[in-house]
């Protein structure tokens, strides 16, 4: 079996509001879009995100079983950035070979930031 492409759905309660916020406050690219049904981010490398609507009633915050994350160059310069823009970071991230930052999005669904110091 040969896999064509691959993405990542995440279950959003307002399809307008996740699309802003992964394209105007994460900087993700819109590939396509169907309606309210369906969104389609295309991340950095071959990352892409389905976005799908969840519900009208706003869906429970997810565990972090699962969640996505953005490697960047520096890390506290992408925390500023992200902060001006209103998201808010949970745990303080940690100074190790690799510093992650743990935030959400507008549902609360897992979304980190990561610096990689090794290599």
């Amino acid at each position: 079996m040969k896999y064509l492409s691959s993405n990542v759905t995440i279950m959003v309660s307002d399809m307008k509001k996740a699309i802003a916020f992964y394209r105007d406050t994460l900087g993700l690219n819109l590939v396509r879009e169907y309606g309210q049904e369906w969104a389609e981010m295309e991340g950095p490398g071959s990352l892409k995100i389905g976005l799908h609507p969840g519900g009208k009633v706003p869906l429970q915050p997810q565990s972090r079983q699962v969640s996505i994350g953005l490697q960047v160059e520096d890390l506290d310069a992408a925390m500023k950035s992200l902060a001006a823009k209103g998201v808010r970071f949970g745990e303080t991230p940690t100074d190790r070979l690799l510093r992650l930052a743990y935030f959400g999005d507008l549902d609360g669904n897992p979304l980190y930031l990561c610096e990689v110091k090794w290599g």
